[in-house]
């Protein structure tokens, strides 16, 4: 596999990534439309390190916009 081939399949991971990332933060409910914008604003804007930092940090944070909020 050539050098080439390696940076285009990296790119085209890193993209589905993103993309699901993005999907992602448009169905979970943040607590507020201020954070949901910071993390789509993350993960667009900060090519392959905003994806790596949302699905460590914040793919746990959000919930499911039509589950019940937890309530401690």
């Amino acid at each position: 596999m050539s050098v080439t081939q390696i940076i285009l399949l990296t790119g085209l991971v890193f993209f589905l990534l993103t993309c699901i990332a993005i999907a992602d933060i448009a169905r979970k409910d943040f607590g507020s439309i201020q954070l949901k914008a910071v993390w789509g604003l993350l993960v667009a804007m900060v090519p392959f390190v905003g994806v790596l930092i949302y699905f460590l940090v914040g793919f746990r944070k959000g919930q499911k916009a039509n589950a019940p909020m937890k309530t401690d």
